[in-house]
């Protein structure tokens, strides 16, 4: 697989590869602008999946790819707030799972590995399940986080010390919804200095 041709450069907190994937598929959709990468198109799939390589033989119907698009963002919304994620919002991505098949490997240098067999959306959903399962595997999987602002959600990894970001970008984000948050407390009565 390629890296996605928007290339990390654009992205200010890049996962590893091939984490950086699983990043970009998520972050094909912008929650600030709405722009989505994945909306439908007249003819072929769109230039991310075509770059990517992570979809193949995939018709015009991109509904199924946003739909897994939406239940790994909800995976990735779960390592940010350490709770479980909804099984609703997941369904899609559990569905297709059940569908998906695998093929093994073994390359020259006797190295064994697993990948997904088939086309469409049911292949698309293996390819991102194999890249979560390695992720957690070596550790870097809690550490891909969505924006806690939730009109953005934007998929980020976290590099911090202590793996505790919550922020896409703190000048953007952060700033946002710590300034919503204090508006919200000054109109419910309370001063500065003290904790509403």
């Amino acid at each position: 697989m390629l890296a996605p041709n928007w290339g990390p450069e654009d992205e200010t907190k890049p996962a590893p590869m091939p984490l950086l994937l699983l990043q970009g598929f998520v972050n094909t959709w912008e929650g600030d602008s709405g722009v989505d990468q994945l909306a439908d198109r007249v003819a072929g799939p769109p230039q991310w999946l075509a770059d990517s390589g992570l979809l193949r033989g995939a018709g015009t119907d991109l509904a199924p790819v946003r739909a897994i698009r939406e239940s790994v963002r909800a995976l990735i919304v779960a390592n940010t707030t350490h709770t479980g994620p909804d099984p609703g919002a997941t369904s899609a991505l559990r569905r297709l799972a059940d569908d998906a098949s695998f093929d093994l490997a073994l390359a020259d240098d006797g190295t064994v590995d697993l990948r997904p067999s088939g086309e469409g959306p049911a292949a698309l959903a293996a390819s991102l399940l194999l890249i979560m399962r390695d992720a957690q595997h070596d550790g870097s999987w809690g550490r891909l986080k969505a924006c806690r602002n939730p009109d953005c959600l934007w998929a980020f990894y976290d590099r911090s010390h202590a793996g505790r970001g919550a922020w896409c970008d703190m000048a953007v984000c952060g700033n946002r919804i710590k300034n919503r948050n204090l508006r919200t407390r000054r109109s419910n009565g309370a001063t500065p200095g003290t904790v509403a």
